[in-house]
């Protein structure tokens, strides 16, 4: 059975704080990944987590997964994850009692 789980990335080292979302390295490599794992029903939702001043500082996604693990497996391919453009903070399983999309 597949679960909801929330990722939380935060802004790795190598993340260019000079440069929009889009314009960070390996963005093409990085969005097709996404890309990817929405076209297979594993991401739900995701974005960049944006500060007072609206730059971006880290990400969230909503993802289906049997556990934990399955959530670090896909992810760690991303080619942000890999150049430490994003650095994954955590992985929570979210039990939703509300979603008025239903």
């Amino acid at each position: 059975m597949k679960n909801t789980f929330i990722t939380i990335s935060s802004a790795g080292p190598n993340r260019d704080p000079s440069k929009g979302t889009r314009e960070q390295p390996f963005w093409d490599e990085h969005a097709a990944f996404i890309d990817e794992l929405v076209g297979k029903g594993f991401i739900m939702m995701g974005g960049p987590l944006l500060d007072e001043a609206g730059l971006p500082r880290g990400a969230l996604l909503i993802v289906n997964a049997e556990n934990e693990n399955e959530v670090r497996e896909k992810l760690k391919n991303d080619p942000w994850f890999q150049r430490a453009i994003l650095k994954l903070e955590s992985v929570t399983r979210w039990e939703i009692f509300i979603d008025e999309r239903r």
